[in-house]
């Protein structure tokens, strides 16, 4: 095993255990103190419009963390946030068909040192730093200008629908993990789908 694998591993497995300590010291100050902060992905707005021939994606976000998603955010815990958009196409005597699927996933991280959020889109790379949770998660909630899917790859005179949902990713995250966000309801952070006719 390289020095690089076993440092990931360390990685993770501090994350882990920091993510662990943070909920159970979260639980304990909401017990005492009667507060919890309910969480709630929702898409507001969304719309597509063809540039150059591809469609592109134009939406609104609103994205809150609850309070034990915003501890282990604090605690050091890098969080997933993805947007998942499905292409449907309609079909007269089938199940409309879905032709293509879409998931941009970006981390939200805390540095405390420097006290700044850093936003980074993992499909594409780029990275932003924010002063503020708000700022950070605002800029998330924006998309302006997306790639979606490419005109030419729809069938011409069918008719199609975009459908597009916010979820909080914990796939990344050790299974024993994963298994304790099952079970608390506070890291089901899910969007509904929203759902449009696609112009072409």
């Amino acid at each position: 095993m390289s020095r690089h694998s076993t440092t990931e591993r360390i990685k993770i497995s501090r994350r882990s255990v920091i993510a662990i300590l943070a909920l159970l010291i979260l639980e304990t100050g909401l017990a005492q103190e009667g507060i919890e902060r309910e969480g709630y992905f929702e898409v507001r707005s969304a719309s597509t419009q063809v540039v150059d021939g591809v469609h592109t994606l134009d939406a609104r976000l609103q994205l809150v963390l609850s309070s034990e998603a915003l501890a282990a955010l604090e605690s050091g815990v890098t969080l997933t946030i993805e947007m998942q958009m499905q292409v449907i196409r309609a079909r007269r005597l089938l199940i409309d068909s879905v032709d293509a699927e879409l998931a941009v996933r970006y981390e939200l991280e805390f540095r405390p040192l420097s006290q700044r959020y850093i936003v980074k889109n993992l499909n594409s790379g780029d990275q932003d730093s924010f002063a503020t949770l708000y700022s950070a998660l605002n800029s998330l909630g924006r998309v302006q200008g997306l790639p979606v899917i490419d005109d030419a790859l729809l069938i011409p005179g069918r008719s199609y629908r975009l459908r597009l949902r916010a979820m909080l990713n914990t796939q990344q995250y050790p299974a024993p993990l994963r298994l304790l966000f099952f079970w608390r309801g506070q890291w089901q952070l899910q969007s509904e789908w929203f759902e449009w006719s696609l112009e072409r």
